[in-house]
C-alpha cells in the first residue's frame, strides 16, 4: 500500500497535521506533506474534509493454486536424531493430505541423517526430501532457509509445517517472506476445508479467544505447530515411501555465520517438552530456593520440573522450564501443579495433560478447574510428605 496526497485538492487546512497521531505530516506551503515514518493508519483520510489524501491498495498479483499440492512437514533434527515434534507434524499433516487426496513429505536437512529417512516414512511420510551436507550440520538460519524455499519453489507445496520450537520460529519465517506467502506462527489446530483452505488456529490476546486464520490469496500456506498438542500416528515399518536426495547448488552452501560452539543446559531432571511426569512450581513457592522442593518431587516420580511465567519472571528458575503460551505446551501423563494460581496462559500449555493434580491453598484458584485432582493446603507441608511417602514405596 501507498499513501498519495492530491495537490489539486489539498488546500494546506492542517486537519492532517491535527490527526495524524505519529506526526509525520507537515505543511509546506499550501500542500500536507506526509514523512517517511508514516504507519497508513488512515486517520489522515477520515480527517480530510476535501478528499486529498488517499491510500492507494496494490492488486496482489494472481496465483494460479492448480499449480500447488501437497503438505509438507519440515522435519526437525539434532545431532541426526529425529525430534519428537517432527512425528507430531507428520500425523497433523497426514490427515490434511488424506483430506486434500495428496502426498505427504518431509524435508530432512542435516548432514549424514539419510538414515533417518526410513522413520520419517514409518511416521506417515510418502516422500522424504534428504538435503545432506556438512554445511547443515549446526542448525543455521540463513542456509538452512535458502535452500527451503528453493525446493518450495520449485516443487510447490500447497501447505508447509514446521515446529513452533526455537529452530521452527528462527526458520519458517525467513522462507515465508522468501517465497513471498504469509505465515501463521503458534497453531494449536489444524484442519482443511473443501476448497484447499488451511484453517489455522491459534491463541490470541493472551489466550482469552481463539483465533482461525486463513490464506486466501498466497501459496503455499504455512503454519508452525506448537509442541505436544498434535497426536503423532503409530509408527508403521511397513510402510512404503520414496526418499529424493536434494542436490545441492554452490550457492546453497554459502554462510556468513560461523557456529563456535553450542552449550547446552545442564538438567537434573528431564526435559519438560518430553517428560511423562512435570512437577511444576509457581509464585505460590515464594522464593528461589523453594524450587528445591519442586525438584526433589520431581526426582522421586522421575520427571521433569517445569515452572509458570511468573517464576520464570521472578527470575527463579532459567526460561527453558516455562509451561504455558509464552512458553513450552506439554503433554505429561501426569502434571503437579504447586503453588500456581492457573492463569490462562498457563493454562493453553498444560491443560492437554492426562492426569493434573493442583495444590494451593487458595480453594478458588482458577487451577482447580481443570486439575484431576485438587489438594488444598499448604503446599510446604504436602510436597514434603509426598516425597517421603514416594520415598517409602
Amino acid at each position: 500500500m501507498s499513501i498519495l496526497v492530491l495537490e489539486e485538492k489539498c488546500t494546506g487546512c492542517r486537519l492532517c497535521v491535527k490527526a495524524c497521531p505519529f506526526g509525520e505530516i507537515s505543511v509546506e506551503g499550501k500542500l500536507a506533506v506526509i514523512g517517511d515514518g508514516c504507519t497508513l493508519c488512515g486517520a489522515c483520510v477520515s480527517a480530510c474534509e476535501f478528499g486529498a489524501i488517499e491510500i492507494e491498495v496494490e492488486r496482489t498479483r494472481e496465483i494460479d493454486f492448480s499449480q500447488y499440492s501437497g503438505v509438507w512437514a519440515v522435519a526437525e533434527q539434532k545431532k541426526g536424531k529425529v525430534q519428537s515434534v517432527t512425528f507430531e507434524l507428520l500425523g497433523a499433516g497426514r490427515e490434511l493430505a488424506d483430506r486434500r487426496g495428496s502426498e505427504l513429505s518431509a524435508i530432512l536437512i542435516g548432514r549424514r541423517v539419510a538414515d533417518a529417512a526410513g522413520e520419517l516414512i514409518a511416521g506417515g511420510a510418502d516422500n522424504v526430501y534428504v538435503v545432506d551436507s556438512p554445511v547443515f550440520e549446526q542448525f543455521q538460519d540463513e542456509p538452512y532457509s535458502r535452500v527451503l524455499s528453493r525446493l518450495i519453489v520449485k516443487w510447490k507445496p500447497e501447505i508447509v509445517l514446521a515446529g513452533a520450537t526455537a529452530i521452527g520460529r528462527s526458520l519458517i519465517p525467513r522462507v515465508a517472506v522468501m517465497v513471498g506467502t504469509g505465515l501463521t506462527a503458534d497453531c494449536t489446530g489444524l484442519s482443511i476445508d473443501d476448497d484447499g483452505q488451511l484453517l489455522q488456529t491459534r491463541p490470541a490476546f493472551g489466550g482469552n479467544i481463539m483465533a482461525t486464520i486463513l490464506t486466501p490469496r498466497h501459496r503455499p500456506q504455512m503454519a508452525t505447530v506448537r509442541h505436544k498438542v498434535m497426536r503423532a500416528l503409530p509408527s508403521d515399518a511397513s510402510r512404503q515411501g520414496k526418499v529424493v536426495h536434494v542436490e545441492l547448488k554452490e550457492s546453497d552452501k554459502f554462510v556468513r555465520a560461523k557456529v563456535v560452539d553450542f552449550v547446552e543446559e545442564e538438567e537434573k531432571t528431564a526435559n519438560i517438552a518430553e517428560a511423562d511426569v512435570i512437577v511444576s512450581g509457581g509464585r505460590g513457592l515464594q522464593a528461589p530456593e523453594n524450587f528445591s522442593l519442586v525438584e526433589e518431587l520431581a526426582l522421586a516420580l522421575g520427571g521433569a520440573v517445569g515452572a509458570s511465567r511468573a517464576a520464570v519472571d521472578a527470575g527463579w528458575i532459567p526460561y527453558s522450564h516455562q509451561v504455558g503460551q509464552t512458553g513450552k505446551t506439554v503433554q505429561a501423563k501426569l502434571y503437579i501443579a504447586c503453588g500456581i494460581s492457573g492463569a490462562i496462559q498457563h493454562l493453553v500449555g498444560m491443560q492437554s495433560s492426562d492426569v493434573i493434580v493442583a495444590i494451593n491453598k487458595d480453594p478458588y484458584a482458577p487451577i482447580f478447574q481443570v486439575a484431576t485432582y485438587g489438594i488444598v493446603g499448604d503446599l510446604f507441608e504436602i510436597i514434603p510428605m509426598m516425597v517421603k511417602k514416594l520415598g517409602r514405596a
